[in-house]
């Protein structure tokens, strides 16, 4: 899943592109050289996934689907989304949150601890994680499907950048847009997570394109903004956009049409 915080800020970027420089809190250490010459034009743009071009059904439909043994009234409801709100800042909880996305394990465990800090839901959180694995639970923001068509039309590549637990192909299949897909990251299959410079870099590769001419969309300001520190430009987004909102994918199109 998407997408929580640490920040790194390496000397060098590893791999395709230029070393970056080591930053003070005004600007560069060093000088370098002065570049007259434009940015490069956006060839590719990079997207993470939970909150930029999908988002979970509501947790209230999801619990009371797993949860079938009682009939949950709007209060015990509110005090079941209550838990879970209280559960974030609970420190077993919190523990399991480290080093998260780097693993399938790690993810399940993150989860499905969290899940199970509110009693009722503690004997249904396994199947609260697989909801979390079941395309149908997922909604393509409103706007998503038009922007990736959009991105395709101009012959911008797109790639997903995720951390996440599991595959996420089936997921864009089962929505039909798979297809504008040509290059799949998943934190989990790479032993990180967002903001290391391998896992953007590593799609920059699949995509042939080198960062600079690269752009990362995300919800997250360290980790998508993140991408930064591999040479890649970023747009992020606010977050919290409900299901099924339009996420104002617009602007990343239009991002590409200015370069």
């Amino acid at each position: 899943m998407t997408d929580h915080d640490h920040l790194s800020t390496p000397a060098s970027t590893p791999g395709p592109g230029p070393a970056l420089p080591v930053l003070g809190p005004e600007g560069p250490i060093r000088r370098g050289p002065v570049s007259r010459r434009p940015a490069p034009p956006l060839r590719a743009v990079l997207f993470d996934f939970s909150g930029t071009l999908f988002q979970i059904a509501p947790y209230s439909a999801r619990i009371r689907a797993a949860v079938t043994a009682r009939e949950l009234d709007d209060a015990t409801m509110d005090e079941v989304l209550t838990g879970l709100e209280a559960g974030l800042s609970d420190p077993e909880v919190v523990a399991a949150q480290q080093g998260r996305d780097v693993s399938a394990k790690a993810h399940r465990h993150a989860f499905t601890t969290w899940y199970a800090s509110v009693p009722l839901l503690a004997p249904v959180a396994e199947e609260l994680y697989e909801q979390l694995r079941t395309p149908r639970y997922w909604l393509p923001y409103a706007d998503s499907g038009a922007a990736l068509f959009g991105l395709r039309r101009r012959g911008i590549a797109v790639g997903v950048v995720s951390d996440v637990g599991w595959d996420l192909r089936p997921t864009f299949a089962h929505h039909g847009l798979d297809g504008y897909i040509g290059s799949w990251t998943h934190s989990y299959e790479h032993d990180t997570e967002k903001p290391d410079p391998a896992l953007f870099l590593h799609a920059c590769e699949q995509l042939g394109v080198e960062p600079a001419e690269t752009l990362m969309v995300g919800d997250h300001p360290a980790k998508d903004g993140g991408a930064v520190g591999a040479g890649l430009r970023a747009y992020v987004l606010p977050s919290g956009a409900a299901p099924g909102a339009h996420r104002g994918l617009a602007a990343v199109t239009r991002l590409t049409d200015a370069g």
